[in-house]
């Protein structure tokens, strides 16, 4: 028996993607003391989706400092290590590796720290997700 494709309901014309990881491809990021591997989603799908590996090699050297994002949602999972993270409402939170975040937009945060050797799949909606500095809340 052979399956039927699925049609979603998308006005985003998507491709088939692959990134192996013995070619990465390397990207500006956010922060500089991390290194971002681009998985070629944000083409693949036009822009409506960014996926990349996030990672590290030394930790943290000081917080990012109170900022939120301008997208619909932020993904992260945890492969290797951990991130110490605290958030407007939720307070203080470790996320380690085997461990998923999910972060609204406009959701106000801080990074904290980092192990020294730190690996996560990050996942945004959309693609180009703005970054914007707040102030700590009280």
């Amino acid at each position: 028996m052979s399956a039927n494709p699925v049609t979603l309901p998308t006005k985003t014309k998507m491709k088939v993607t692959y990134a192996p990881k013995d070619k990465p491809n390397y990207v500006p990021g956010r922060r500089g003391f991390f290194k971002y591997r681009d998985l070629g989603i944000t083409a693949a799908t036009s822009g409506r989706i960014r996926a990349q590996i996030t990672s590290a090699e030394k930790g943290m050297s000081e917080p990012t400092g109170w900022h939120y994002h301008q997208c619909e949602t932020q993904l992260v999972y945890v492969l290797k290590g951990w991130v110490d993270l605290e958030f407007e409402d939720e307070g203080k939170i470790r996320i380690s590796a085997g461990d998923s975040l999910m972060i609204p937009g406009g959701a106000k945060h801080n990074e904290t720290a980092t192990s020294d050797e730190l690996e996560l799949l990050e996942v945004s909606l959309p693609a180009d997700m703005g970054t914007v500095s707040c102030d700590a809340p009280r």
